[in-house]
């Protein structure tokens, strides 16, 4: 038994066949439940196809032709090596347009990075302006505030100098009320009792004076310290103005840098862009040239398939010639398997390979 006995009789099924089991018996030739188009069995279609080959001439009984086989295969060779090329070079093509798309996209990406930095550094850099502005105004209100704390001090101190002044002036002219008031005691004695009693409501307002003085020198002195100490602390609102102006300056120079890290990154968005903008051409020069290489390519396939269409032509007038000849009625002839693989070689690759059968 040869390898073919296990399968399937018809050319597109060469399935494989059961045994003929326990009790032997004839062993099948073709599939029993297989349906083809139609409805049709395996038998029907293989008795179909002997008949269109015996109508072709190409049947067992009747071989009275000979295909050169490797002259067609050359062909077949040689209408692939162009094929092969023309799908190498759209390989390639595509190859180069997936590098110009992925430079062009990692470009972009690159380009919005330093634009999203350069806006992160400009938000920080008003952040810190703003909260140097607020800083200054606090700043200023306090160094008002303590001006005018010190204006009051200096008004009660100046009071207080104008307190101690007219006491002083009393007491001057209590002592020299207490000297008349002596001389007069020594001229007027019958005046003394009541110069006495003078000169007592004199000593009483001098001692009322004089502890008014001495009040008022102590109000001088606190109005000195309350003095000196807004001195101390007007020097101290000056050194935070100074600082806070520092720290305002520093905020203006980030803010100038920010804005200079964002007009390059603008440039660098713009050289961007014009970069994207000559992957864009370069990407269009190569798609044309990708398009005039597969113009070319398609030309030279399509004169390709029109000389294997005439080799084709060619050969199938050679068999009509070794069909009148007698002299080659017992050549050997090609399973129908590799006739339909010639045919399917030799239908262009637009248009679906036609079956032996229809």
């Amino acid at each position: 038994m040869n390898g073919e006995a296990g399968r399937c009789g018809y050319s597109k099924c060469r399935a494989e066949l059961p045994g003929p089991g326990m009790q032997g018996g004839r062993p099948r030739s073709f599939c029993r439940d297989t349906r083809w188009e139609g409805g049709r069995t395996c038998a029907q279609l293989a008795r179909a196809e002997r008949e269109a080959l015996g109508a072709l001439g190409l049947d067992a009984g009747s071989a009275t032709f000979r295909l050169d086989a490797d002259r067609l295969r050359e062909q077949l060779d040689d209408v692939r090596g162009p094929v092969e090329a023309l799908t190498e070079a759209l390989a390639a093509v595509t190859t180069r347009l997936d590098e110009v798309e992925a430079a062009a996209v990692a470009s972009v990406e690159a380009a919005h990075a330093q634009v999203a930095e350069a806006e992160r550094a400009r938000l920080a850099a008003e952040e810190a302006r703003e909260q140097a502005e607020h800083r200054m105004r606090q700043s200023t209100i306090s160094a008002e505030r303590a001006a005018n704390e010190r204006a009051e001090a200096v008004e009660r101190a100046s009071a207080a100098t104008r307190q101690a002044m007219e006491a002083t002036e009393a007491l001057g002219a209590a002592r020299q009320q207490a000297e008349e008031a002596t001389t007069s005691r020594r001229t007027a004695e019958a005046q003394a009792a009541r110069e006495a009693e003078r000169a007592a409501g004199t000593d009483r307002q001098l001692r009322e004076i004089a502890v008014l003085a001495e009040r008022a020198i102590v109000e001088r002195d606190a109005a000195r310290a309350a003095e000196a100490d807004r001195r101390a602390e007007s020097e101290s609102l000056r050194t935070d103005l100074a600082t806070e102006r520092a720290y305002l300056r520093e905020a203006e120079t980030a803010r100038t840098q920010a804005e200079t890290a964002l007009t390059a990154a603008e440039q660098s968005t713009a050289q961007a862009e014009r970069s994207l903008a000559d992957l864009r051409h370069q990407t269009e020069q190569a798609a044309k040239l990708a398009r005039t290489e597969q113009e070319a390519l398609t030309t030279q396939l399509a004169e390709q398939t029109r000389l294997t269409h005439e080799q084709a032509v060619q050969a199938k007038t050679e068999i009509e010639t070794l069909r009148a000849d007698p002299a080659h009625s017992r050549a050997p002839r090609l399973h129908p398997d590799d006739l339909q693989a010639v045919i399917a070689a030799l239908t262009p690759a637009d248009q679906p390979a036609r079956p032996l059968l229809t």
